[in-house]
């Protein structure tokens, strides 16, 4: 098994996602008729693919033991994913709340990458 992502790769990879899904909402607004929608979907499942881990169950398992692997091998991704989606998001909302028009979300999205590098400070403490 691979190990876990650092914190600023995931946050990276959820800026990623972010983007692009800025990119397509810029792409509706403006009612551009696109063929490679599913190309662009499939970079966001790379995204995701990279973040989380494979997981392997035995074919005999049970339920229970399904959901202890599934817990135990997804858990640390999936609280590492919120939290970079947390911290994308109350990125995002405080300049947003402070009426700050001069920056657009993308300039945001493209600091917050730049700053994410100080996020694996707290992990080798």
């Amino acid at each position: 098994m691979l190990p876990p992502m650092r914190q600023s790769e995931v946050l990276r990879h959820v800026i990623g996602i972010l983007t692009q899904a800025s990119e397509w909402q810029r792409l509706l607004e403006e009612d551009v008729e696109r063929v490679d929608i599913n190309d662009e979907a499939d970079a966001v499942t790379a995204l995701l693919n990279e973040t989380l881990p494979s997981v392997q169950v035995p074919a005999d398992a049970s339920v229970e033991e399904i959901a202890a692997i599934v817990g135990r091998e997804l858990g640390e991704a999936v609280q590492q994913l919120a939290g970079a989606f947390t911290v994308a998001f109350v990125t995002l909302a405080e300049v947003h709340d402070s009426g700050r028009q001069e920056i657009s979300s993308a300039d945001v999205l493209r600091e917050l990458a730049l700053r994410a590098e100080g996020f694996d400070d707290t992990d080798e403490e």
